[in-house]
C-alpha cells in the first residue's frame, strides 16, 4: 500500500486521463450558465420569501422548513426521491447495468450526480476506470483501525478511517498554496474520486477487521465498484449479493440537503474544509438512531419481535406488540419519514428484490407482516404524517439474509451516501455557496417578540411601543 500515490506538488494535479477531463469540462462548461442564472435570481428576487419560519419550526429542528439548495436531488412527498429529475424506478431501469445484470453500474450513478446528464455504458464505464485508478489505501490508515479496540461499532471505524486519509488530500494542498475559491471545485473533484474510489475497500477493510480475523481487502481490477466490496468480504461466488449490493447503493446514495448526515457535510464543507473532514463528518451524523442506524435498529425490532413469538406472530399479536413499543415512548423503526407521504419507493425496490430472490426467508416474511399491519396501527393513532415504510424498514433484513451483521449495515449505508455527500460538496463550492451562519434566539427573546405591544399613555402621546 503506498501513501504517496496521490501526492502532488503543484496547487492541484492536471490529470492524464482523458475521462476525468471530460468529467471537468462537462462541469465547468456548465458553471458560467448556472453562475448568470444564480445572480439574476438574487438580483431580481432575493427580497421575496419563499417560505416561513414560525416558533414551531424552530423548537421543531427546523423540520420541513425550506433553508437549503441543491441541483442534485429532491425528495418529492408523493414521488418519493428524484437524483436530477429522475425517479427510483427511472434509475433502476435505465442506468447502465453490469455485464450479466439487471442492476445498475455506480459508475453510471456517480456520473449523474456530478455531471448531472444521464450517463451513456461508456460514461458509467469510464467513471468505473477512474475509481480503479485511485484505488489503493494507504498503509498508516489500515494500522490505525487495527489499534482500535476491538468493541469499536463499524460506523466509528469507517468514520475514523475517511478522516485518517485526510493527509491524501488534494483541495487542502491547493487550498494552502493559494488556489482560487472560483477553482477550488476541480480539486474537490480530485478528493471525491479519491474518496468514492476506495469506499468499497474501506467498508470491506473495516468490516473483515470486525468479523473475518482481518483479511486483507485486496480489489479485483476486472470488477464493478459494488462487486469489488462483494469479493473482499469473501461473498465474490454470490451473484445474488453483488446484485444486491449494486441495488442498495443506488438507493441509498442520497436525499437532497436537508438529511442530518448530508446537511452536517455541507456546513462543514462550507468553511472551506476539504472532503475527507466533511465527509466524516457526514458519517459521525448517519451514525446516530434517528438517522443511519435506524437500518440496524430496525433489524434488531424485527429479531426481538421474531423471538418473543417463536417465529411469524399473527396479525393480532403483531398489532399488540407495536402498540407495546409506542406505549414505550419509542417509535416503530424503518416507519415514517419527514417529507414523504406514501410508502418509500426505495423500500418498495428492495421489496420486491426480496420477493424475487429470498421469499421465503423468515424474516422477510415478518417484515412483510409489519407491512401489513404497522401502517394501520400508526394511522389509527392519528398522530402519525406518515405510517409507511421508509428505505430502513427492509434493508438490514436484506443484508441479514446474506449474513451482514446489524451493527455493519450502517457502514454500508455510509459507502452509498458519500457519493451523494462528495457530489454535492462539488457543486457546493463550483457555485461558490457561502459558508452557513443562521440566527439563534433565546426563549426569553422569543417570548419578548411574541408579547403583546405595550400601551404607552401619556398628556402628549398615545400610541403602541413595540419591538420586533
Amino acid at each position: 500500500m503506498n501513501s504517496s500515490k496521490n501526492k502532488v506538488s503543484s496547487a492541484y494535479p492536471v490529470s492524464k486521463s482523458k475521462s476525468i477531463l471530460t468529467i471537468e469540462d462537462r462541469i465547468a462548461a456548465q458553471l458560467p450558465a448556472w453562475q448568470e442564472r444564480l445572480a439574476r435570481l438574487l438580483s431580481e428576487s432575493g427580497d421575496k420569501p419563499i417560505g416561513e419560519i414560525t416558533v414551531a419550526a424552530v423548537y421543531g429542528g427546523m423540520r420541513g422548513l425550506f433553508a437549503l439548495v441543491t441541483e442534485i436531488s429532491h425528495v418529492d412527498p408523493s414521488l418519493g426521491l428524484l437524483i436530477r429529475g429522475y425517479s427510483v424506478e427511472d434509475l433502476l431501469e435505465k442506468l447502465p447495468k453490469c455485464e450479466g445484470s439487471d442492476f445498475p453500474l455506480l459508475g453510471g450513478l456517480y456520473h449523474l450526480l456530478l455531471v448531472g446528464e444521464f450517463p451513456t455504458r461508456a460514461d458509467a464505464l469510464a467513471v468505473e476506470d477512474l475509481w480503479r485508478a485511485r484505488q489503493g489505501l494507504p498503509g498508516y490508515v489500515v494500522d490505525l483501525l487495527k489499534a482500535m479496540p476491538e468493541s469499536t461499532h463499524p460506523m466509528t471505524l469507517f468514520s475514523q478511517a475517511i478522516l485518517a486519509m485526510q493527509p491524501e488530500s488534494v483541495a487542502a494542498r491547493a487550498y494552502h498554496a493559494g488556489i482560487s475559491r472560483t477553482e477550488y471545485w476541480r480539486p474537490m473533484l480530485e478528493d471525491a474520486l479519491t474518496i468514492t474510489a476506495n469506499l468499497p475497500t474501506l467498508a470491506a477493510t473495516v468490516y473483515n477487521l470486525k468479523y473475518r480475523g482481518g483479511a486483507e481487502a485486496v480489489p479485483d481490477p476486472s470488477l464493478d465498484w459494488s462487486a469489488n466490496f462483494a469479493l473482499m468480504i469473501g461473498k465474490g461466488d454470490d451473484a445474488e449479493y453483488k446484485d444486491l449490493c449494486r441495488l442498495f447503493m443506488t438507493l441509498h446514495s442520497d436525499q437532497e440537503s436537508g438529511n442530518a448526515s448530508a446537511h452536517t457535510s455541507h456546513l462543514v464543507s462550507s468553511t472551506l474544509s476539504d472532503l475527507y473532514l466533511s465527509s466524516s463528518a457526514g458519517l459521525n451524523a448517519l451514525a446516530g438512531p434517528l438517522h443511519g442506524l435506524a437500518n440496524q435498529e430496525t433489524l434488531r425490532w424485527l429479531q426481538a419481535l421474531q423471538e418473543q413469538y417463536g417465529g411469524l406472530p399473527s396479525p393480532e399479536e403483531l398489532r399488540a406488540f407495536a402498540l407495546e413499543t409506542l406505549n414505550q415512548g419509542m417509535v416503530i423503526p424503518g416507519y415514517g419519514h419527514g417529507v414523504l407521504r406514501r410508502t418509500d419507493p426505495r423500500f418498495t425496490a428492495q421489496y420486491r428484490f426480496a420477493e424475487a430472490y429470498l421469499p421465503d426467508d423468515p424474516l422477510f416474511q415478518l417484515a412483510r407482516r409489519v407491512y401489513e399491519v404497522v401502517p394501520e396501527v400508526l394511522g389509527e393513532l392519528g398522530k402519525v404524517k406518515n405510517p409507511w415504510p421508509n428505505v430502513d424498514a427492509i434493508s438490514g433484513t436484506l443484508q441479514h439474509h446474506y449474513g451482514i451483521e446489524p451493527e455493519f449495515c450502517t457502514v454500508l449505508f455510509g459507502a452509498s451516501r458519500l457519493l451523494g455527500l462528495t457530489a454535492h460538496a462539488v457543486w457546493a463550492r463550483a457555485l461558490g455557496q457561502p459558508i452557513e451562519r443562521p440566527r439563534s434566539f433565546t426563549t426569553d427573546r422569543i417570548e419578548e417578540i411574541l408579547s403583546p405591544p405595550v400601551r404607552v399613555d401619556s398628556p402628549e402621546i398615545n400610541t403602541y411601543a413595540t419591538e420586533i
